[in-house]
């Protein structure tokens, strides 16, 4: 009976042990679920956390859902990511993708230096390269078939803006540790709190509203005086959260209960 008062639903773990939230696992089988919990499943008002697994056919069966759809779709596919920001109009660094038989071309339109990256499993500044010489291409070539070609536009620091229902929640500066192009914390960049551009908040909200990102961290560079916006991460990380004092889970737990999270601001 208790689990039954939950008003809520959720798949995924991430708001395991929030009380007001019944979080019934990722099942491989919809019919691994018992009788009565696929009724709650079908019966809620909204699924959190679904996954992407069952992300897409909730949302065929006219379902809501939190996070939605684009952001399981998009995480983790840089080449999609820069498709869909082309094709939104949002300013991005000049990128070309190139299948095995065209790395030839590579050259043709970019000059040393230029940025390569795995075009998927790159998070954490992981298969992010600096492309310096023929040697630093080749290398990089043995590990893709599939080339993700970037234009190197230098920077000392990114702005990553982490939006929930498209609301921001948290910004800062990640800066590149002396020697390195890397913003990332996990490659040794540092946290910048101060003198954040509110032009850097209000371009996260326009552009996560126009990919329907509503679970995510923006990371944007600046330079010459443009603003770009360089990938969308729906696995950012915490720690700024943690530095400044912020739970993740308390925040998406009150803005559960304030219907914020319901509310389609899309």
């Amino acid at each position: 009976m208790k689990e039954a008062m939950a008003p809520f639903v959720a798949l995924g773990s991430r708001l395991l042990g929030v009380p007001e939230v019944l979080t019934l696992g990722v099942k491989p089988n919809f019919h691994d679920y018992t009788p009565h919990e696929r009724g709650l499943i079908l019966d809620a008002p909204i699924i959190l956390y679904p996954t992407l697994n069952y992300a897409q056919f909730f949302t065929t069966l006219g379902k809501k859902i939190f996070p939605s759809l684009e952001t399981y779709l998009y995480a983790d596919e840089k080449i999609k990511q820069t498709t869909l920001f082309y094709m939104r109009d949002i300013p991005h660094p000049r990128t070309r993708i190139y299948y095995h038989l065209h790395h030839g071309d590579i050259m043709k339109d970019f000059t040393f230096p230029f940025v390569a990256k795995l075009p998927r499993a790159s998070a954490q500044g992981r298969g992010v390269f600096k492309i310096n010489n023929r040697d630093d291409l080749e290398n990089y070539l043995q590990r893709t078939h599939v080339a993700y070609i970037q234009e190197y536009l230098p920077h000392e620091r990114d702005l990553r803006v982490i939006l929930i229902n498209y609301e921001p929640i948290l910004a800062y500066w990640r800066v590149c540790p002396p020697g390195s192009f890397k913003t990332n914390i996990f490659q040794g960049g540092s946290f910048d709190f101060e003198s954040i551009p509110s032009e850097g908040i209000k371009m996260a909200q326009e552009f996560s509203q126009k990919c329907k990102f509503n679970d995510v961290g923006l990371d944007f560079i600046q330079n010459n005086g443009k603003w770009y916006l360089v990938e969308a991460n729906m696995k950012y990380g915490r720690k700024g959260l943690q530095i400044k004092g912020m739970d993740l889970k308390q925040i998406l737990r009150k803005k559960l209960l304030s219907g914020e999270l319901i509310a389609d601001r899309s």
